[in-house]
Protein backbone atom coordinates (compact mmCIF):
# COMPACT_ATOMS: atom_id res chain seq x y z
CA UNK A 1 0.00 0.00 0.00
CA UNK A 2 1.59 3.09 -1.26
CA UNK A 3 1.73 6.35 1.66
CA UNK A 4 -0.23 9.07 1.80
CA UNK A 5 1.04 12.34 1.45
CA UNK A 6 0.15 12.99 4.90
CA UNK A 7 2.17 10.17 5.83
CA UNK A 8 4.98 11.03 4.27
CA UNK A 9 4.73 15.06 5.86
CA UNK A 10 4.08 13.82 9.47
CA UNK A 11 6.71 10.79 8.78
CA UNK A 12 9.50 13.69 7.96
CA UNK A 13 8.76 16.09 10.29
CA UNK A 14 9.80 13.01 12.58
CA UNK A 15 12.92 12.12 11.19
CA UNK A 16 14.18 16.28 12.49
CA UNK A 17 13.29 15.36 16.21
CA UNK A 18 15.98 13.37 17.01
CA UNK A 19 19.08 11.68 15.81
CA UNK A 20 20.88 12.41 12.82
CA UNK A 21 20.07 11.59 9.26
CA UNK A 22 21.37 11.32 5.64
CA UNK A 23 18.83 12.88 3.17
CA UNK A 24 20.43 12.12 0.04
CA UNK A 25 20.20 14.07 -3.14
CA UNK A 26 18.70 11.75 -6.29
CA UNK A 27 18.35 14.09 -9.87
CA UNK A 28 15.55 11.72 -11.77
CA UNK A 29 13.27 8.61 -11.05
CA UNK A 30 15.38 6.71 -11.31
CA UNK A 31 17.67 7.61 -8.75
CA UNK A 32 15.49 8.51 -6.42
CA UNK A 33 13.95 5.07 -6.52
CA UNK A 34 17.69 3.47 -6.47
CA UNK A 35 17.94 5.51 -2.72
CA UNK A 36 14.89 3.96 -1.86
CA UNK A 37 15.91 0.86 -2.12
CA UNK A 38 19.19 0.86 -0.12
CA UNK A 39 17.08 1.94 2.80
CA UNK A 40 17.31 5.93 3.25
CA UNK A 41 14.12 7.66 4.99
CA UNK A 42 13.84 10.31 3.05
CA UNK A 43 15.15 12.40 -0.15
CA UNK A 44 16.07 15.90 -1.55
CA UNK A 45 16.10 17.12 -4.72
CA UNK A 46 19.50 18.59 -6.11
CA UNK A 47 18.93 21.88 -8.75
CA UNK A 48 22.40 21.35 -9.77
CA UNK A 49 22.40 17.43 -10.42
CA UNK A 50 18.67 17.80 -12.26
CA UNK A 51 19.94 20.61 -14.54
CA UNK A 52 23.31 18.61 -15.49
CA UNK A 53 20.73 15.77 -16.53
CA UNK A 54 19.03 18.06 -18.98
CA UNK A 55 22.37 19.33 -19.80
CA UNK A 56 21.84 23.19 -18.65
CA UNK A 57 23.75 24.75 -15.56
CA UNK A 58 22.70 24.99 -12.12
CA UNK A 59 20.94 28.08 -11.55
CA UNK A 60 20.11 27.82 -15.55
CA UNK A 61 16.71 26.16 -14.74
CA UNK A 62 12.84 27.64 -14.88
CA UNK A 63 10.79 27.12 -12.21
CA UNK A 64 8.27 25.06 -14.10
CA UNK A 65 10.80 22.81 -15.14
CA UNK A 66 11.54 22.33 -11.69
CA UNK A 67 7.59 22.35 -10.31
CA UNK A 68 7.34 19.60 -13.16
CA UNK A 69 10.37 17.40 -11.87
CA UNK A 70 9.87 17.95 -7.72
CA UNK A 71 5.84 16.52 -8.82
CA UNK A 72 7.45 13.43 -10.70
CA UNK A 73 10.51 12.73 -7.84
CA UNK A 74 7.69 13.36 -5.11
CA UNK A 75 5.66 10.44 -6.70
CA UNK A 76 8.79 8.43 -7.78
CA UNK A 77 8.70 6.33 -4.25
CA UNK A 78 6.96 6.08 -0.92
CA UNK A 79 9.59 8.34 0.78
CA UNK A 80 9.27 12.01 1.24
CA UNK A 81 10.86 14.69 -0.58
CA UNK A 82 12.64 17.76 0.18
CA UNK A 83 12.57 20.07 -2.67
CA UNK A 84 15.72 22.02 -3.25
CA UNK A 85 13.92 25.32 -4.39
CA UNK A 86 16.70 27.56 -5.15
CA UNK A 87 15.94 30.85 -4.36
CA UNK A 88 12.54 30.35 -4.69
CA UNK A 89 12.16 31.58 -8.19
CA UNK A 90 11.05 35.10 -6.63
CA UNK A 91 12.81 38.05 -5.33
CA UNK A 92 9.87 39.98 -3.50
CA UNK A 93 7.87 38.41 -0.47
CA UNK A 94 4.63 38.65 -1.92
CA UNK A 95 5.84 36.45 -5.17
CA UNK A 96 7.79 34.00 -2.74
CA UNK A 97 4.37 33.38 -1.05
CA UNK A 98 2.95 32.49 -4.56
CA UNK A 99 5.86 30.28 -5.64
CA UNK A 100 6.06 28.30 -2.19
CA UNK A 101 2.55 27.86 -2.55
CA UNK A 102 2.81 25.98 -6.05
CA UNK A 103 5.92 24.10 -4.58
CA UNK A 104 4.04 22.95 -2.26
CA UNK A 105 1.39 21.48 -4.24
CA UNK A 106 3.76 19.36 -6.13
CA UNK A 107 3.77 17.20 -3.23
CA UNK A 108 6.98 17.39 -1.76
CA UNK A 109 7.44 16.84 2.44
CA UNK A 110 10.00 20.15 2.93
CA UNK A 111 11.51 23.29 0.72
CA UNK A 112 14.34 24.89 0.63
CA UNK A 113 14.96 28.83 -0.15
CA UNK A 114 18.09 29.83 0.06
CA UNK A 115 19.15 34.22 0.80
CA UNK A 116 21.43 33.92 -2.94
CA UNK A 117 20.42 36.67 -5.23
CA UNK A 118 21.88 34.77 -8.37
CA UNK A 119 23.49 38.78 -9.26
CA UNK A 120 27.21 38.59 -8.94
CA UNK A 121 27.36 42.43 -8.08
CA UNK A 122 24.81 41.51 -4.94
CA UNK A 123 25.30 37.79 -4.56
CA UNK A 124 23.30 37.63 -1.27
CA UNK A 125 19.63 39.52 -0.55
CA UNK A 126 19.38 42.60 2.18
CA UNK A 127 18.68 40.74 5.78
CA UNK A 128 15.85 42.52 6.01
CA UNK A 129 14.08 41.41 2.66
CA UNK A 130 15.81 37.85 3.40
CA UNK A 131 13.77 37.56 6.51
CA UNK A 132 10.35 38.84 4.98
CA UNK A 133 11.22 36.56 2.57
CA UNK A 134 10.95 33.48 5.09
CA UNK A 135 8.63 34.97 6.60
CA UNK A 136 6.08 34.81 3.43
CA UNK A 137 7.43 31.41 3.10
CA UNK A 138 6.23 29.82 6.54
CA UNK A 139 2.51 31.89 5.87
CA UNK A 140 2.06 30.16 2.69
CA UNK A 141 3.04 27.16 4.10
CA UNK A 142 0.61 27.65 7.04
CA UNK A 143 -2.32 28.29 4.71
CA UNK A 144 -2.16 25.57 2.70
CA UNK A 145 -2.07 23.72 5.70
CA UNK A 146 -0.28 20.95 4.46
CA UNK A 147 2.62 20.69 7.30
CA UNK A 148 5.35 20.81 5.35
CA UNK A 149 8.79 21.15 6.66
CA UNK A 150 10.47 24.66 5.43
CA UNK A 151 14.42 25.21 5.26
CA UNK A 152 15.90 28.47 5.47
CA UNK A 153 19.45 28.50 3.70
CA UNK A 154 22.00 31.12 4.40
CA UNK A 155 24.91 30.89 1.44
CA UNK A 156 27.57 33.36 2.31
CA UNK A 157 30.06 30.70 2.47
CA UNK A 158 29.25 29.84 -0.75
CA UNK A 159 29.12 33.10 -2.40
CA UNK A 160 32.50 34.54 -0.91
CA UNK A 161 31.49 35.58 2.57
CA UNK A 162 33.05 33.11 4.64
CA UNK A 163 31.73 34.95 7.60
CA UNK A 164 30.74 32.67 10.62
CA UNK A 165 29.45 35.77 12.94
CA UNK A 166 27.38 36.99 10.14
CA UNK A 167 25.73 33.47 8.89
CA UNK A 168 24.70 32.57 12.57
CA UNK A 169 22.94 35.87 12.76
CA UNK A 170 20.87 35.49 9.80
CA UNK A 171 20.31 31.51 10.84
CA UNK A 172 18.78 33.33 14.07
CA UNK A 173 16.79 35.95 12.19
CA UNK A 174 15.02 32.86 9.67
CA UNK A 175 14.24 30.79 12.86
CA UNK A 176 12.40 33.72 14.47
CA UNK A 177 10.83 34.10 11.17
CA UNK A 178 8.90 30.92 10.91
CA UNK A 179 12.04 28.18 9.56
CA UNK A 180 11.75 24.45 10.61
CA UNK A 181 15.44 23.58 9.96
CA UNK A 182 18.57 26.04 9.34
CA UNK A 183 21.57 24.91 6.44
CA UNK A 184 24.06 26.79 6.33
CA UNK A 185 25.93 25.05 3.13
CA UNK A 186 29.57 25.54 3.17
CA UNK A 187 30.67 25.66 7.05
CA UNK A 188 33.13 23.00 7.05
CA UNK A 189 34.62 22.73 10.38
CA UNK A 190 33.63 21.19 13.90
CA UNK A 191 34.07 24.10 15.30
CA UNK A 192 31.79 26.05 12.67
CA UNK A 193 29.07 23.00 12.94
CA UNK A 194 29.28 23.10 16.45
CA UNK A 195 28.90 26.81 16.99
CA UNK A 196 25.58 26.64 13.83
CA UNK A 197 23.95 24.06 16.22
CA UNK A 198 24.39 25.98 19.66
CA UNK A 199 22.79 29.10 18.37
CA UNK A 200 20.47 28.19 16.13
CA UNK A 201 19.24 25.32 19.40
CA UNK A 202 16.11 23.53 19.15
CA UNK A 203 15.91 23.60 15.64
CA UNK A 204 17.36 21.49 13.56
CA UNK A 205 20.48 21.92 11.52
CA UNK A 206 20.97 20.41 7.79
CA UNK A 207 24.88 20.42 7.00
CA UNK A 208 26.22 20.02 3.19
CA UNK A 209 29.00 17.28 2.96
CA UNK A 210 30.08 17.27 -0.90
CA UNK A 211 33.17 15.23 -0.79
CA UNK A 212 36.02 14.13 1.63
CA UNK A 213 35.64 14.70 5.08
CA UNK A 214 36.22 14.24 8.58
CA UNK A 215 33.24 15.07 9.13
CA UNK A 216 31.62 11.82 9.23
CA UNK A 217 27.52 10.64 10.59
CA UNK A 218 28.77 9.81 13.91
CA UNK A 219 30.51 12.91 14.21
CA UNK A 220 27.84 14.91 12.78
CA UNK A 221 25.66 13.07 15.42
CA UNK A 222 27.76 14.14 18.36
CA UNK A 223 27.71 17.71 16.99
CA UNK A 224 23.88 17.82 16.98
CA UNK A 225 23.13 18.01 13.48
CA UNK A 226 20.04 16.49 12.59
CA UNK A 227 20.02 16.37 8.45
CA UNK A 228 23.05 15.91 6.33
CA UNK A 229 22.59 16.29 2.86
CA UNK A 230 24.83 15.67 -0.47
CA UNK A 231 23.57 18.09 -2.63
CA UNK A 232 24.91 17.51 -6.16
CA UNK A 233 27.95 14.91 -4.66
CA UNK A 234 26.27 11.93 -5.78
CA UNK A 235 25.48 13.44 -9.09
CA UNK A 236 28.95 14.40 -9.38
CA UNK A 237 29.90 11.03 -8.56
CA UNK A 238 27.89 9.47 -11.64
CA UNK A 239 28.50 11.71 -13.80
CA UNK A 240 32.80 10.93 -12.74
CA UNK A 241 32.51 7.35 -13.40
CA UNK A 242 30.71 8.13 -16.74
CA UNK A 243 33.47 10.38 -17.79
CA UNK A 244 36.05 8.11 -16.77
CA UNK A 245 35.08 5.47 -18.40
CA UNK A 246 34.18 7.41 -22.00
CA UNK A 247 37.79 8.93 -21.36
CA UNK A 248 39.61 5.96 -21.44
CA UNK A 249 37.74 4.61 -24.30
CA UNK A 250 38.53 7.30 -26.37
CA UNK A 251 41.92 8.04 -25.31
CA UNK A 252 42.96 4.72 -25.18
CA UNK A 253 40.73 2.32 -26.66
CA UNK A 254 40.36 -0.20 -23.97
CA UNK A 255 36.78 -0.72 -21.45
CA UNK A 256 38.53 -1.43 -18.16
CA UNK A 257 36.32 1.10 -16.22
CA UNK A 258 33.44 -0.44 -17.46
CA UNK A 259 33.96 -3.46 -15.54
CA UNK A 260 33.50 -1.18 -12.09
CA UNK A 261 29.66 -0.14 -13.49
CA UNK A 262 27.03 -1.65 -11.15
CA UNK A 263 25.60 -5.41 -12.30
CA UNK A 264 22.80 -4.64 -14.74
CA UNK A 265 20.70 -7.70 -12.97
CA UNK A 266 20.47 -5.81 -9.71
CA UNK A 267 19.24 -3.09 -11.49
CA UNK A 268 16.76 -5.18 -13.30
CA UNK A 269 15.83 -6.06 -9.80
CA UNK A 270 15.73 -2.59 -8.15
CA UNK A 271 13.68 -0.87 -10.35
CA UNK A 272 10.82 -3.36 -10.83
CA UNK A 273 10.69 -4.10 -7.24
CA UNK A 274 8.45 -1.93 -4.69
CA UNK A 275 8.77 1.58 -5.07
Amino acid sequence: MSTSLTQKRTDFRKLHDSGCFVIPNPWDVGSAVLLRSLGFKALASTSAGFAWSGGRTDYGLKREDVLQHLAMLSAATDLPVNADYENGFADSPEDIAVSVTQCVATGVSGLSIENRTNDAKQPLYDDKLAVDRIRAARRAIDASGTNVLLVARCEGFLVGQPDLAATIKRLQAFAEAGADCLYPPGISTKEQVAAVVKAVAPKPVNILIGGKTDLTVPVLADLGVRRVSLGGALARAAWGGFMRAAIEIRDKGTFNELGNGHPGGELQKIFGGPR
